[in-house]
């Protein structure tokens, strides 16, 4: 493992570092108000990492759902990551045993950095930087996830609106993607999917067959997106 490839994940991974660690710091304020330890706060971002669905899972907890509700919470919120891992097949395929992990840790933020093959310095493995990326990202949710625990154990205040920061870093995100690449094709596509499917089938359902079509549309639209890439470069 060499230091090119260390700096390189570390410097690729500030950006989201800057988001985990506040949207961790928010889960953890969350969970600590419900009357769960630091402990649990721990657990959960290194089981779970599930971002939006930890948020969920401190309601979840604190109401005594059932199993089958929690799993199908679960199954609606965290659907969209069934997509990412079928398009990182490719991508992870070399990487041996720390494929297992780059799978589990594959978060929004996360993915959005790995599918775009951010151009590394000379020397650099690509492998060792996805498993690195992930690794690192994971580890700024564990940490704000416990300062957090520590912060909302000590001091009261309100944590009322805490959960939209989740919202903001994905508006963010988008944005970032958006300045990043000049073909804006598949974001449009993205985001007019999203808003139909919101609307024929509400808040609660939009999200599995906005996936489902988003991510046949793309296949279809592969071959133009990779030419117009091409033409680009």
């Amino acid at each position: 493992m060499n230091k090119t490839t260390v700096k390189a994940a570390f410097k690729a991974s500030l950006p989201v570092m800057a988001g985990y660690i506040v949207l961790g710091t928010g889960f953890g304020v969350l969970l600590s108000a419900k009357g769960y330890s630091y402990r649990w706060a721990i657990l959960m971002c290194v089981t779970m990492y599930a971002g939006a669905m930890q948020y969920v899972g401190v309601d979840i907890l604190a109401s005594g759902a059932s199993f089958i509700s929690a799993a199908l919470m679960t199954l609606m919120v965290n659907a969209r990551h069934i997509f990412y891992g079928i398009s990182m097949i490719e991508k992870y395929k070399n990487m041996g045993w720390k494929k297992w992990y780059a799978a589990f840790g594959l978060t929004d933020e996360t993915y959005s950095l790995i599918c775009v093959d951010p151009e590394l310095p000379e020397g650099a493995d690509r492998n060792v930087f996805n498993f690195l990326l992930t690794l690192m990202n994971q580890s700024y949710w564990i940490m704000g996830g416990f300062i957090g625990a520590v912060i909302g154990s000590t001091v009261e205040f309100n944590s009322a609106g805490i959960d939209f920061s989740m919202t903001a870093l994905f508006v963010s995100i988008f944005v970032e993607q958006w300045e990043k690449n000049k073909d804006h094709l598949p974001a449009l596509w993205g985001l007019v999917v999203s808003i139909v499917c919101l609307l024929i089938f509400g808040a609660d359902r939009f999200l599995i067959p906005a996936m489902l079509v988003i991510s046949v549309g793309l296949f279809l639209m592969k071959g133009s997106i990779e030419r117009r890439a091409l033409h680009n470069d």
